[in-house]
């Protein structure tokens, strides 16, 4: 069970703390630019999905980003627009996968 998610910048100072609790825990971080993610967690939970949990969020931020700014312009100041727009490219790289998995599965088969 995650315990806690923060973000904090080179100099200590939090951008981001979300407790859940504090009781027999662990923590991983990631240094990404000027900040540190953090993630406390407890024996339930792997290192290395933690890791790969960051590196999820990092991309997210990239993709929300993406739809707010453009070319240096801001596109769009609605957090509604900007999630409506990421759930949308969600289900479309969902589909894309899905579709790539069968094209691959149908030519095995065909092989």
């Amino acid at each position: 069970m995650i315990r806690a998610v923060m973000v904090i910048n080179t100099q200590g100072k939090p951008r981001l703390a979300k407790f859940y609790e504090f009781m027999d825990t662990r923590l991983v971080y990631k240094h990404y630019a000027t900040l540190y993610f953090v993630f406390v967690f407890d024996d339930s939970e792997n290192e290395l999905a933690m890791l790969d949990l960051i590196q999820v969020c990092l991309s997210q931020m990239h993709m929300v980003l993406n739809e707010i700014i453009f070319g240096g312009q801001v596109l769009e100041t609605s957090s509604a627009e900007v999630m409506k727009a990421v759930e949308e490219i969600t289900k479309l790289e969902k589909t894309s996968n899905a579709i790539s998995l069968v094209s691959r599965s149908v030519s095995s088969w065909q092989s």
